[in-house]
Formats: C-alpha cells, structure tokens, sequence
C-alpha cells in the first residue's frame, strides 16, 4: 500500500463473517443522497446528524431491504491528505452498516466521487478537465489504494450484508479506459477479499445501453448495474443544474408527450438533442419505458445472470401524480424484468421521500417503490 499505511478496523462491532451476498438479494432499496456524498458543505455536525439509526429503522419498516450509501473520498481522507485514510471517515461506514445488519437490512458501499473524478464535473466543460482518473496514473493508484483500504477494513466481515460499488455515473467519450480500471481494482480486491460481492456499472452515466459495454470476466461476484432517468424530460422538468430544462420551464405530464420541446432543444441547445430525442413524437407511457429498458432484458437473456438499477426517480418539481404514476410503470417493469433496485433518494435532493425535518412528503410514492400498492 502506498505510505505504508495500515487500513484501520471498524470503530463499530460488525458481525460477520457470513457468505457472499448473492446477485438477486438486492430487491427494494433506496439511496442515502446528500449524507457523506453530495453534502452541501463538509461539515461534520452535518455527518453526524443528517443520518441515525432511526431513519434506517423506518427504512426497514416502510418495506425497503437495502441502502445505497454514496460516499466521497474526501470524507474518507478528512484533513489527513492524499493516501491517508484516517478513521474519523470511516466511522459513518460502520455506523450506517451496523445500523443495517441492526435492521435486517444489506447495504452497498458506492464511491461516489473519487481521487481524480466526479460525475458532476461532467455538467459544466469548464470542469470537465478536473477529471483525471482516466488519464492521470497517480490518480488511479490513488482509486485503486482508497479500495485497497476499505477491502482491508471490512475483510472477512458481513459478507452476505456489504457489497462494494467501484464508481458512481462514469462519463468518457470512449468507456475502454473504465474497463481497464474497474478490471485492475477489481484484481487487487480480489486479492483481499476474494468474495465481497462487487458492483460495476457502465458509461454514459451508467446508462442501461450501455451494459452491453462493460468487460465481463468470470468472476461469479460480480454484479453489473445501471441508472434510469428516462425520459429525461419527465424526471429532470424544470431541473436547475440541467441549464436547458430549467429554461424550457415548463411541466410535462407522465402518461402523455413532450409538446414542443424538440423544438426548443433544436433552436436552443443542438448539442443536447441527443438527451431527448428517443422522446420526440413518441407517447411516453409504460411501453416507452419498457423499449427503453430492453438493452437490460436482452443482457439479462445474453449473460443469464441478473443486472440492478441503483438509481432512478422523478424530481419534486414535476407533477404529484406524475412522479406516482411514472415510479409505478417503471418498477413494473423492474419487477416484470426481476431487477432489484434503489430509488433516488430518502432524503431532500430534489428527489426525496421526507424533507430535511424528516416529514414524509409523498406516501404514495413510498408505498409504490416498497410495492405496497
């Protein structure tokens, strides 16, 4: 390990160790957005309060079975600096993985930003520059020591409760540098942990057509995963940090049609057309969404093993009946299909089931996502 520094062990007790968790445990989850990744300020007494054991306890409750912890490197590091992991960081991992085994629940690991990227840089081409994973070697032996690191910490323990996301939205013009990492860190995974469930997702922010790009190897522990926002008209309307929906300001129903946004896109924003053109002239219902998931049902037919969707959702600022009724056709299929998943997200961000007081804001949709309706 770089430094030579020693990996350090959970602050809190982890049971372990158990058996590999398999592919299709993951069924029903849902994503703790804006905690440790995505947080506004690094602020611990915001670490320390935005999450306890109580929400997981009502996560449980409501009927979900899993948790998708995003978490930035930076938490991890702290103050400490490059390749120093410190277990300050770490003890919101095993607070939130305690809390889970605590509750019945499993939980997944994703390493949202990392040394070198972020998918939010990829919103703004002033920032694109700032990733340098891909192309910088430091960087990805920076990548590939953070997953050293949490390999050592979590080894041998709670095996069938934790899995391991390698990299949240990965956004190249060309994914075969991806592979090579996701490949490379996967092999010095192994090498620790020999079967920790691990996750893998594609390019293009993990689109679902892109499954059919990622290298697949013969490990058995290995579970291939995409994000769903399609269209993206329905589920980002009126987005602020999508510049060309927050213009196009208005409300587009689901079921129903995009009016005149191809219009819009042509005059205003020609580069973007390729977002929304699946969705021009079309009738956006149920069968929309089913011919957009068919790249996952034909990976499903080709690999014969399982794919999970780690992300979808329709922001707050669509339609009530909108968000209901586009999260129930799209876990239809989801279930027709036999795909576990984790809605984005509990908690404020735009796509959230309670506010930032921790009110539920939509029962329905809670009942919808956990199939209670």
């Amino acid at each position: 390990m770089p430094g030579g520094v020693r990996a350090p062990r959970p602050s809190t007790r982890i049971r372990g160790p158990g058996i590999a968790m398999k592919k299709d445990s993951l069924k029903i989850g849902i994503n703790l957005g804006r905690w440790i990744s995505q947080y506004k300020l690094f602020d611990r007494r915001h670490f320390e309060s935005f999450i306890g054991a109580d929400d997981i306890r009502r996560i449980s409750d409501w009927g979900f079975d899993h948790i998708r912890l995003p978490v930035d490197y930076k938490v991890l590091e702290g103050d400490a600096g490059p390749d120093v992991y410190p277990d300050s960081g770490f003890v919101y991992l095993d607070r939130c993985l305690s809390w889970c085994q605590d509750a019945g629940m499993r939980v997944i690991f994703d390493v949202h930003r990392a040394p070198g990227y972020s998918f939010t840089n990829t919103l703004e081409a002033e920032r694109t520059e700032e990733n340098t994973l891909f192309s910088d070697p430091s960087c990805r032996a920076r990548f590939i020591h953070l997953w050293e690191v949490l390999a050592r910490r979590y080894a041998g323990a709670a095996e069938d409760v934790l899995a391991f996301e390698l990299l949240n939205e990965i956004v190249l013009a060309d994914g075969s540098a991806w592979n090579e990492t996701a490949q490379q860190t996967v092999r010095r995974i192994r090498e620790i942990e020999p079967e920790r469930l691990i996750i893998i997702g594609g390019n293009n922010y993990g689109a679902v057509d892109e499954l059919v790009n990622i290298r697949v190897n013969p490990d058995s522990n290995l579970l291939y995963t995409f994000h769903f926002y399609e269209p993206l008209a329905v589920t980002h309307q009126k987005a602020y940090w999508v510049v060309e929906m927050e213009k196009y300001g208005r409300t587009i129903s689901y079921p129903g049609e995009v009016g005149d946004l191809a219009e819009f896109i042509a005059a205003e924003y020609p580069e973007h057309i390729n977002r929304y053109k699946n969705s021009f002239g079309r009738k956006l219902n149920r069968d929309f969404l089913s011919e957009m998931l068919e790249p996952a049902r034909q990976f499903i037919a080709d690999r014969g093993e399982p794919v999970y969707c780690g992300e979808f959702g329709v922001i707050d600022r669509a339609p009530g009946q909108t968000r209901i009724n586009w999260t129930r056709d799209y876990i239809d299929v989801l279930n027709e299909l036999k795909i576990g998943y984790a809605y984005w997200t509990y908690k404020q961000m735009d796509f959230g089931l309670v506010d930032r007081n921790g009110e539920v804001l939509n029962e329905e949709i809670v009942r919808v996502i956990t199939r209670k309706t």
